[in-house]
């Protein structure tokens, strides 16, 4: 599942196929079929996020601040002055391996995008996710019975949940995040992006978002010409 979403990643930038209709479509069968998310939920996210990376407000994935996560020297300085009580932020360090990691996926992401679909009316992108679910429930159902099915589904998600995020914060979180500044499209990307040592391990693992300066600077190049 981890593997499977480096890769709708790549299609979902364009950067496989040189015609942009064989990538979306190939997008629509791999994050639909193989991982049962929605095309058109991905595309509405990691756009924005693309377009104002670590913007407060404007970069989706930076959306825990304050609920749970006081993001930014900027931000956390603020969120102090006005003596906000959210959440015990001193203890944050602490907290996010039970709250971030592990719950992502199986507690938000599995429900939210059900709710996007219906909402948006995306029928096409609802017809690929079930076509996900009948598959895995017909292939393991015979074997593991209704409580075993959800169990390794949720277990599934649980250690894709882990994967996930552990990969795409240590490129973001630990940069510069703030109000959108309006400063120029390449100073932006600069800002709130850093690289992870390059291996055979790292690129594997991470789906070469280790080279996430490239990748924000060049996001249609395919992922094996970052390192170049």
């Amino acid at each position: 599942q981890a593997q499977a979403g480096w890769l709708q990643h790549d299609f979902g930038h364009l950067s496989v196929f040189s015609k942009s209709r064989w990538n979306h479509w190939v997008h629509k069968f791999v994050i639909g079929h193989l991982k049962g998310a929605p095309a058109s939920w991905w595309n509405h996210l990691h756009f924005q996020h693309h377009a104002k990376p670590n913007c407060f407000r404007k970069d989706p994935d930076v959306n825990m601040h304050p609920l749970f996560f006081a993001l930014g020297k900027t931000l956390s300085v603020e969120l102090g002055a006005q003596k906000k009580k959210f959440m015990p932020y001193n203890h944050q360090h602490k907290y996010f391996f039970i709250i971030g990691p592990p719950a992502l996926v199986p507690l938000y992401f599995q429900w939210y995008i059900f709710y996007f679909v219906v909402q948006r009316k995306q029928w096409v992108d609802l017809a690929w996710m079930l076509t996900f679910y009948i598959r895995f429930f017909l292939t393991y159902l015979p074997l593991l019975g209704v409580k075993g099915v959800l169990g390794l589904h949720l277990l599934v998600r649980f250690i894709e949940s882990n994967w996930f995020v552990w990969v795409t914060q240590m490129n973001h979180i630990p940069m510069h995040i703030d109000y959108d500044k309006n400063v120029d499209w390449f100073s932006t990307q600069l800002q709130a992006t850093c690289n992870v040592h390059q291996s055979f391990f790292n690129d594997w693992f991470s789906g070469h978002l280790n080279f996430q300066i490239e990748h924000h600077l060049f996001p249609t190049m395919p992922r094996h010409n970052y390192w170049k």
